[in-house]
């Protein structure tokens, strides 16, 4: 019998699964381990005298990752003979496993406060990674001669076996800190410590920092105050829930081994009047920004405000290395009690495999699809020297990138669509939902192709206070009171009527909003506390959503005295109720026995919690190992 350890997680990356086996084949027992269908299931030599060990050491060692629900243990048939083997076949960029963050602050150590360090299954791999096959010679560092001990970590058992990118003090990179045309250069532990003391102390005076760490360029200050794009790191691990009102998921989520960003309600009054009632937060992840935190915290300073950006800027502090590095998109994720997934974003879900496809490749966002002999690799196309292929898709809102006898253009909306049924492999199964990410659409997939039922209808604003006078009966008398009554709405209108404003734009414009955004009226209705809001017009007319109804709805209720938050908590309501009715109608109609849903605007609790609630009895399919916005059509894209 074979002493069977099982550890459920529903995403397909194979980190965690490699870092097991790092730690069985460093431990010499005999092993299978196997990843397939939400489950790691590894199956022990069960009379080796270190397995206790080495359940010990797995239960220390393994990284807590978002994706990861529970463990359980049994016996089964038959004993393993072998150890078992991984092969790094692409980077990822994670945050640091608890082993290398404890290696970093420990004196004793080669890499303390060495801001590099990571294993073969944590850290910003991704950064220096140059092309495909995924070696040294192919990578940034690939000038950099790793020192013997380095050297024989790669060939040894244990978590750097493998390693392509290991480093140390001894073979490592230097750091410079640039101020006012002064460089002040670290290579070692000393100066390493000194170098994020002076960064943390000048951010602490109110001096901006430019830093260039392994997740890509991060603009660092301190601020009474987010722009769109900002983030706050939270970098005091013991205050979080201090200042940000989190369930038990969130709270490990920020912590875990993936490092996600999350959109959270803060609980913090001192922090709510600065920030607002919701942020996005995120806990450190990398080397450099770990060692920054700490440094911080030693100055008392328990949050950061910082942007994420694709190259260089200015700033009163620059922190810099001599490498090119390639930076992605950081994922947000989204919990809601049981559920998570992947709002938007490419760390942790790409590079990615998918273990079946056609010969088509795939372009879309920046992101390619290419066959090979183990299905799907999907990663930037940089990343690929050379592709064949028998079939291109790409979207039709690009410009061509290869040119092919065989060049189809696609969708955005039907290529998400694809990617929630080949994720789920529902190939041949009807199936029905929407797509929202700026004007909604409705799809059916019959089995072999995807149709709109429902196509998008951009939003016009032009001509748009005529529009909504000629909307009913009795229309131009609103109009002409919102003119004579709210010259302040009217002006707005008309403000909208010459800009080049989307739905949720003008929605947040009439709504007096400071973010004129989609996340503007989801962090508006995020305020709201009570249950239950009012009836928005969401109605279709001639089989399209009609926005001027929508508008002037939102408009009729404002001037009635509505508040902001309880009108765009309803928005959402209200939108959760129109998508669950007109899906509902859809499938009656078409006889399918699924439901879908992909778009980014579905990653509002709001909005999401509503369709939750009216799709109780019929569980909907949404990506799990890819995010449900935009950075899913490459994968939608090999089906279509």
């Amino acid at each position: 019998m074979a002493f069977t350890l099982e550890l459920t997680s529903e995403f397909a990356q194979p980190y965690i699964k490699n870092y097991v086996i790092s730690i069985i084949r460093s431990f010499g027992i005999n092993a299978l381990v196997h990843q397939k269908k939400g489950k790691i299931i590894c199956a022990f030599e069960s009379k080796h005298e270190k397995l206790q060990a080495c359940l010990g050491a797995i239960g220390d060692m393994l990284p807590a990752s978002c994706f990861m629900s529970k463990s359980d243990f049994y016996d089964i048939e038959g004993e393993p003979k072998n150890l078992p083997d991984f092969e790094p076949e692409y980077p990822f960029s994670l945050g640091l496993c608890p082993s290398c963050q404890k290696e970093m602050f420990d004196p004793s150590s080669k890499r303390y406060y060495y801001p590099f360090t990571q294993c073969s299954h944590c850290g910003g791999q991704y950064a220096f990674f140059d092309h495909y096959p995924f070696t040294r010679a192919n990578t940034a560092m690939s000038y950099i001669k790793p020192c013997p001990t380095c050297e024989k970590e790669s060939v040894s058992f244990g978590r750097r076996e493998k390693q392509v990118l290991n480093s140390c003090h001894e073979c490592g990179i230097p750091v410079k800190l640039i101020h006012k045309g002064n460089e002040r250069y670290a290579n070692d532990a000393g100066s390493f410590r000194t170098m994020f003391e002076v960064a943390a102390k000048a951010l602490r005076d109110g001096k901006s920092l430019l830093m260039k760490t392994t997740m890509g360029y991060r603009l660092f200050k301190r601020s009474e105050r987010l722009e769109r794009g900002e983030t706050l790191m939270l970098v005091n691990a013991m205050k979080i829930t201090d200042y940000c009102s989190l369930i038990n998921d969130e709270f490990n989520a920020l912590l875990s081994i993936e490092r996600p960003i999350l959109h959270v309600a803060l609980k913090d009054e001192a922090l709510r009047t600065t920030f607002g009632g919701t942020v996005n937060v995120k806990y450190p992840d990398e080397g450099f920004s770990i060692l920054l935190g700490k440094e911080l915290t030693l100055q008392e300073i328990d949050y950061i405000v910082y942007r994420d950006l694709e190259e260089a800027c200015e700033a009163d502090f620059v922190m810099d290395f001599d490498l090119n590095i390639h930076s992605q998109k950081d994922m947000h994720l989204f919990i809601n009690k049981e559920i998570r997934f992947i709002t938007s974003g490419e760390r942790v879900a790409f590079p990615s495999r998918l273990p079946y496809g056609t010969d088509t490749l795939s372009i879309a966002n920046g992101l390619v699809g290419i066959k090979d002999a183990n299905g799907m690799l999907f990663d930037h196309m940089e990343r690929f020297t050379s592709a064949s292929t028998l079939k291109v898709n790409q979207l039709e809102s690009e410009t061509p990138a290869v040119e092919s006898a065989n060049f189809h253009t696609m969708a955005e909306d039907e290529a998400s669509f694809m990617s929630v049924i080949a994720e789920h492999h529902k190939f041949g199964i009807k199936t029905v939902g929407a797509y929202f990410q700026g004007d909604p659409s409705f799809l059916y997939y019959d089995g072999k192709k995807v149709i709109r039922v429902v196509p998008p209808h951009p939003f016009n604003p032009v001509g748009l206070i005529d529009k909504m006078a000629a909307l009913r009966e009795g229309s131009d008398r609103l109009i002409d009171n919102i003119k004579t009554k709210f010259p302040e709405i009217y002006e707005l209108l008309l403000k909208i009527e010459r800009s080049d404003a989307d739905l949720f734009t003008a929605t947040a414009m009439i709504l007096g909003l400071e973010e004129q955004s989609y996340e503007g009226v989801m962090k508006e209705a995020l305020k709201f506390l009570g249950k239950g809001g009012l009836q928005i017009d969401t109605k279709v007319e001639d089989n399209r959503f009609n926005h001027v109804a929508f508008l002037s709805s939102i408009i009729s209720y404002q001037m009635a005295g509505v508040d902001s938050v309880y009108l765009s908590y309803s928005i959402f309501e209200s939108f959760g109720d129109y998508f669950s009715e007109l899906i509902t109608e859809i499938k009656g109609k078409t006889k399918a026995t699924e439901v879908a849903l992909c778009g980014s605007y579905f990653g509002g609790q709001s909005l999401f919690s509503r369709i939750q609630r009216n799709f109780k009895t019929t569980p909907v399919l949404m990506n799990v190992n890819y995010p449900i916005g935009k950075e899913n059509c490459v994968v939608g894209g090999v089906f279509i």
